[in-house]
């Protein structure tokens, strides 16, 4: 566990796709809430199907997942599965959706990250796997993970991994500079200053200009929900949100009194930072630990994790930032088996414990999370704490229901020129907030979506 990883191993939130790619693949009719349930197989349907020479197509980004694969094919030996890295973030969209519009090279299956599900939904490109199985496995899931992979009684993908949201912190340089591990915003205010006072070459924390999805997560953990989706034409943005704006007065306040620091994440000098003690804590997701333990090796033994603070202790709260899942395509010519592979990947003990333990992704399902085999393990990076174990309760207070909208990379891409501008020179935040909500809010206007 302890090999360098790379950000898009397990940062699965920030593809950029270019706007004319992503409405020509947009042209089939969008899923709909008001959509009949579809008819569920039999038992004996699927297991004709699942005894029928057949070969699926797996577009994956995901190492050595072909352990997982090979655990499919000794169970059902009539499938065989041809797995292709087609690349990760863009690249992986942008030859989906033009094998889509070609009608033609499209895989079965394909990993979707959660905030891109709702394009591929619009587009009518994503198959409703609840009548092959998929309705069955709801309750291994935590709610707020089911409630991205589904629309109405239709789901449209298996859930694989998560990244709820806590803080890793460096215990040696906290307790040098007499700093208690802050438990609320209000606390990690005082300690950044106070941090940043007893160090004049580092800080507590940095907030990244370059990270929408960092920031969305923070806005998660409010209980605000920027976004929504009726499948069709209706979209809500609210970026601008009451919320929103607690989260951007906070951070520009600290960056005014520059008690945190303003870098690009997942560049060189960033990964300096956490190996040189320039940043003591780190709020991140579920994938951060293995992350920083192959970044910042000599830093071992000194880290440790906790739940990301509060603004409310009494209603304890956190937000997620990544996560992906596997969607079997519409146009594939094998649907059960199709749907079969992407469920046993997921939801198979045995396949689903390898991802964890192995590909070291944060699991979605109860299953794994409850797993000893994953929960206990001690890392002797974060002192032997339990730091999985640590993860699986703050997953618990993830709240469900946070949506998307089908243009999210337009979203992400803009953040970048508004509210990402405004950090990296640190002016106005809340007004950067209001200028990505304005941007977006025309983009969906300009593309024909009502905007509600």
């Amino acid at each position: 566990m302890s090999n360098p990883l790379t950000r898009r191993r397990f940062l699965l939130g920030t593809a950029t796709i270019t706007s004319a790619l992503f409405f020509a693949g947009c042209g089939g009719g969008g899923a709909t809430d008001t959509a009949p349930a579809a008819q569920k197989l039999s038992q004996a349907e699927i297991d004709t199907a699942m005894n029928t020479d057949t070969t699926l197509t797996f577009w994956t980004w995901v190492p050595d997942i072909q352990k997982e694969v090979d655990l499919f094919e000794k169970k059902y030996p009539k499938i065989k599965v041809k797995v292709v890295n087609v690349g990760q973030g863009a690249p992986h969209y942008q030859k989906l959706r033009a094998a889509i519009q070609a009608g033609q090279g499209a895989p079965d299956v394909t990993q979707v990250e959660f905030q891109h599900i709702p394009s591929f939904t619009l587009g009518g490109d994503l198959l409703d796997i609840s009548p092959y199985g998929a309705a069955d496995v709801k309750s291994q899931y935590p709610d707020w993970v089911w409630s991205q992979v589904v629309k109405g009684e239709a789901v449209y993908a298996v859930p694989q991994d998560v990244g709820p949201t806590g803080l890793l912190y460096r215990d040696d340089l906290l307790k040098a500079a007499g700093i208690e591990v802050p438990t609320t915003w209000e606390e990690f205010a005082t300690a950044s200053e106070k941090y940043r006072a007893a160090n004049p070459k580092s800080y507590l924390s940095n907030f990244a200009p370059n990270e929408a999805g960092q920031f969305l997560s923070y806005v998660w953990q409010t209980g605000a929900r920027p976004f929504s989706f009726d499948g069709q034409q209706t979209v809500k943005i609210d970026l601008a949100s009451d919320q929103a704006k607690q989260v951007a007065t906070y951070w520009g306040d600290l960056i005014a009194k520059d008690a945190a620091s303003v870098d690009p994440d997942f560049t060189d000098s960033w990964y300096q930072g956490l190996s040189n003690g320039k940043y003591a804590s780190w709020p991140t997701a579920a994938w951060g630990p293995v992350f920083l333990q192959g970044t910042a090796k000599k830093t071992s033994g000194k880290w440790r994790a906790t739940d990301m603070p509060q603004w409310d202790p009494a209603k304890p709260a956190a937000g997620n930032w990544g996560g992906s899942t596997d969607a079997v395509l519409k146009s594939s010519k094998n649907p059960i088996a199709a749907a079969q592979l992407a469920l046993f990947i997921n939801t198979d003990h045995e396949s689903a414990l390898k991802l964890a333990t192995e590909q070291f992704l944060f699991p979605a399902s109860n299953d794994i999370l409850n797993d000893p085999k994953f929960a206990e393990q001690a890392a002797p990076f974060y002192g032997g704490q339990k730091v999985n174990a640590k993860f699986t309760e703050i997953s618990k207070t993830v709240t469900p229901d946070f949506q998307w909208v089908p243009f999210m990379d337009y979203v992400y891409s803009s953040f970048n020129e508004t509210l990402g501008k405004s950090i990296a020179d640190k002016s106005d935040l809340v007004a950067g907030l209001q200028s990505w909500q304005d941007q977006v809010a025309k983009y969906a206007k300009d593309q024909g979506f009502t905007v509600s």
